[in-house]
């Protein structure tokens, strides 16, 4: 299965790579390569991550990479990055892209 980032979990990544950059340089790249590495299982198990707690959606799934939470879709034919977010922010309907 393939995996697809979304613009919004690009933009993300960035930023947090951007945020970490302004006092630890040296980690923010590993930060950043971690998280694009984390989701690389995704293509052999889609399933593994748990559901988000804050939908009751079993399609919305989540997987953790340090205090990071990347939370992906099941779609039927690839696992799409929907965006990432610190552990410690809840989510909402525009973290889904919807309104």
């Amino acid at each position: 299965m393939t995996v697809r980032w979304s613009p919004l979990a690009i933009e993300r990544v960035v930023e947090i790579g951007q945020w970490i950059a302004l006092h630890h340089p040296e980690a923010a790249g590993r930060i950043v390569k971690g998280l694009f590495s984390a989701v690389e299982r995704l293509a052999d198990f889609p399933e593994s991550g748990r559901q988000v707690p804050e939908f009751e959606r079993a399609d919305i799934r989540e997987i953790l990479y340090r205090q990071f939470r990347i939370v992906y879709q099941l779609r039927a034919d690839h696992v799409g990055i929907l965006t990432v977010r610190h552990s410690l922010q809840l989510m909402d309907d525009a973290d889904l892209g919807e309104r």
